[in-house]
């Protein structure tokens, strides 16, 4: 790479740059993008925490209970963890299985649930410690996922982290004709009745006992429970109607009481949780725990409910409700910028719980989130909470690092710039990104939106953005792209639209040209199409020019030759105000390969391929990147199998894919399934990934060819793959069109599939990820080809032989 850049002389004269630290001096660094290091040190330093250290779980919908100086929160799948600080947490559970240890064998305890559910899935559960006797209550919940079939009893233990004993069902949902009548003693009715799952168990300011639960269906819904047992009081059916209803996508509820506002805060999830189903988490509040809930409108909750005459799960009739806390949001990492990554975000963010500390009054939304580029994959993540004016909560902007100390904030401090995220009320898998906004020194606010800002009582917050009224906090949190701990701002209007802004650092305009090309990169050889950025940081753009335009067009384009490979020039122009600056970039595009066999692993008795040119597999251990593991061999399909023991994995040579034209042949004998466990794993990236998973560990737990990047593919079998048996599973690509058989058969066929394996580098393995459980069981002749098989060529590979083109 070569650079260039440059500045016209008036873009900034002497004059300016000697102007004192005055509120018009930084009015006009902020305005121009052209803040010098004098008025940058015109922000007094803030003395900062040290860096927080991070440990991460996976529980889909916590529920939180507090035990002694240990927060737990138990989830989906018979999931647990705990935590003392809300940064660094450790995994107690997971998995509905025998060995879990909340129970001495769940899977005999609950089997009436299970039973009546017609699943051995258990959904969202919630503990609480009765004040009656100190022990500790589940009260759990089984559900198929499709339907409203659902069980929810209680077990109890004398400690949180069980066993637990389990004490009987206590609500039934989902009858069919001849079952008998629901719970209030009419026909159930799946528009009206609830699906008897989420349950959330919670005291009120009074001391009664109280249990909001529900999910789409008939909607949310609230029984007072007896305190001394935690059963139900009599002769209240499935108890009260909060909101929802008509099978509208409003679930996972939580009940938070403030002592101070004196409100009841009913949290809810809309959408759907996977990461394409725009899930999101909004808040209601009322002055009683059975309602009547309210949204920052007005608007009466019990209304709330889809259209009846429209196609189930209508989200449009229900978008405009509710108080948004936090949707899908990136707050993406542009060109220069510090830090490395795409940024920092979240995906189908929900199914919270909440931690008010009865010493300090802070207050803590835990919930799980999807990230973007990453699939499926989730993770527990906790947030700060604050009060606005209003007496609405709103969510810090940035996952919760320990707290910070300084929550006095002066005016001047906040002048500069800032990315934006609007958690608009829509139900959407769009991820809002941010964009720049500049908060000037005379109040105003200047960049993608216009309005005034003013800072009031050390750490409140109003925003006037085309005529509507914000109202927030700042707080300073800690930024995981750029390692750092930076101010910013939630903030919340009238009609429950959030805003959260995060400050950037301050940089003249030669220092945003020279960051961004700096940081521009092209990688070369390529094999696809590149990623060629139009934005820099701080609001600076990138305009590129190609040398051959038909091979590598300025939108990043690639059209491979189908001779020799192609050489071509790409140069990026940078523009920051009135710097500018431009760099070249050599890149090689190489020529389409003749279709063929890659690889063939045939795994009789050892990892090498059958061409003694193509690398053998390595044994890794529980992960992609660890060491440590073993293999061993066994009567396979053809010869011999590799047998995975569920704690270790094969690395594959990297670059064995490159390019959108491929096939995978394998053959699979699970001896356990595990939710989104891998057979055969190839990546870009950890954002960019295609996995076979036997199991995908959601809805129906069908198998599914998964992929996670820029957008998401789901690849459903239809079907699962039987334990204990051999079954062929080929899957093909062909430019975005993907086709998977089973046994010979196609189980699924689709379009615009990820353009994965863009670089001649992407890492592969089968039976482990970065991520996951481990693949246990056996694997036999593994075939990788360039270009698609044909239905003929896959009974070809099923019968032991290399196909032919």
């Amino acid at each position: 790479m070569t650079t260039r850049w440059s500045r016209p002389v008036a873009a900034l004269t002497a004059a300016a740059v000697a102007l004192p630290l005055s509120a018009g001096a930084v009015a006009v660094a902020h305005a121009t993008g052209t803040t010098s290091a004098a008025v940058a040190a015109a922000k007094p330093a803030p003395q900062d925490p040290a860096a927080p250290q991070f440990t991460d779980v996976e529980v889909h919908d916590p529920s939180l209970v507090t035990a002694g100086d240990e927060h737990y929160v138990f989830g989906s799948h018979l999931a647990a963890a705990k935590t003392e600080d809300f940064v660094q947490w450790e995994q107690v559970a997971n998995h509905v299985t025998p060995d879990n240890p909340l129970f001495d064998d769940v899977t005999v305890e609950l089997a009436e649930t299970f039973e009546w559910a017609e699943t051995s899935t258990l959904w969202a559960p919630d503990v609480i410690q009765l004040e009656a006797d100190g022990r500790y209550y589940m009260y759990y919940n089984a559900c198929r996922g499709d339907s409203p079939r659902s069980a929810m009893g209680i077990a109890v233990a004398d400690d949180v982290d069980g066993p637990y004993t389990d004490l009987g069902i206590i609500l039934r949902s989902g009858h069919r004709p001849g079952e008998g009548p629901s719970e209030d003693g009419t026909t159930y009715d799946a528009r009206k009745h609830p699906n008897a799952v989420d349950p959330d168990v919670f005291y009120d300011a009074e001391g009664r006992l109280w249990m909001v639960y529900g999910s789409f269906s008939g909607g949310i819904f609230i029984l007072e429970l007896d305190p001394e047992t935690g059963f139900p009081l009599p002769d209240q059916g499935y108890g009260t109607h909060l909101t929802g209803g008509n099978h509208s996508r409003i679930e996972g509820p939580t009940m938070m009481h403030h002592p101070e506002t004196g409100y009841y805060y009913l949290f809810t999830s809309f959408g759907g949780l996977d990461a394409g189903a725009g899930y999101n988490m909004r808040v209601k509040r009322s002055e009683n725990p059975d309602g009547p809930f309210v949204d920052a409108a007005g608007n009466d909750m019990r209304q709330v409910k889809s259209d009846p005459t429209k196609p189930i799960f209508d989200d449009v009739s229900i978008e405009p409700y509710g108080t948004k806390i936090m949707g899908n949001y990136l707050f993406q990492r542009e060109v220069g910028a510090p830090g490395t990554g795409i940024g920092d975000g979240k995906v189908s963010p929900g199914h919270n719980t909440t931690y008010l500390d009865p010493a300090t009054g802070e207050m803590r939304l835990i919930f799980h989130s999807r990230f973007p580029q990453m699939g499926e994959f989730h993770q527990v993540r906790a947030h700060e909470m604050f009060m606005n004016s209003e007496g609405w909560p709103v969510a810090a902007p940035y996952r919760f690092a320990g707290g910070h100390p300084a929550q006095k904030f002066q005016r001047m401090g906040l002048v500069g710039d800032y990315q934006l995220i609007t958690h608009d009320k829509t139900i959407s898998p769009e991820i809002r990104t941010a964009e720049n906004v500049t908060l000037q020194s005379d109040g105003r606010i200047s960049g993608a939106v216009e309005g005034r800002w003013r800072l009031y009582d050390e750490n409140r917050l109003n925003l006037t953005i085309g005529g509507v009224a914000y109202d927030g906090v700042v707080s300073r949190e800690w930024n995981p792209t750029t390692s750092e701990w930076v101010d910013s701002f939630s903030v919340l209007s009238a009609e429950g639209v959030s805003l959260w802004g995060s400050a950037l650092a301050p940089m003249t305009d030669e220092e945003v040209v020279q960051a961004v090309l700096t940081d521009l990169d092209v990688p070369s050889p390529v094999v696809a199409d590149v990623e060629l950025p139009t934005v820099g940081t701080h609001g600076s753009t990138i305009a590129w020019t190609s040398s051959d335009p038909a091979t590598i067009a300025t939108d990043g384009t690639v059209t491979r030759p189908t001779g020799e490979d192609v050489a071509v020039t790409l140069t990026a122009q940078v523009t920051s105000g009135s710097a500018t600056g431009s760099a070249t970039f050599d890149v090689v595009v190489t020529a389409v390969p003749a279709p063929g066999l890659v690889a063939r692993y045939a795994f009789d008795g050892d990892l090498a391929a059958t061409d003694p040119e193509v690398a053998a597999g390595t044994v890794t251990g529980n992960r992609i990147d660890n060491t440590g593991g073993q293999v061993s061999f066994a009567s396979g399909v053809h010869g011999q199998a590799v047998v995975l023991d569920g704690a270790s994995g094969v690395r594959l040579p990297d670059g064995l894919i490159a390019g959108h034209h491929y096939s995978v042949s394998l053959w699979l004998k699970p001896e356990r399934l595990t939710p989104f466990t891998t057979s055969f794993f190839g990546a870009r990236n950890n954002t960019n990934w295609v996995s076979l998973v036997p199991t995908v560990g959601w809805g129906t737990n069908n198998t599914m060819l998964w992929s996670g990047s820029t957008r998401y593919y789901d690849g459903d079998t239809g079907t699962r793959l039987p334990v204990g048996e051999w079954s062929h599973v080929v899957f093909t690509v062909d430019g975005g069109e993907v086709t998977i058989y089973l046994d010979g058969q196609v189980v699924h066929t689709g379009s615009n599939f990820p353009d994965m394996f863009t670089t001649p580098d992407g890492v592969f393995a089968l039976g482990v990820n970065w991520w996951d459980v481990p693949f246990q069981g056996q694997i036999d002749d593994l075939q990788v080809y360039l270009g698609e098989l044909s239905a003929e060529q896959v009974a070809q590979v099923a019968a032991g032989e290399v196909a032919q083109f």
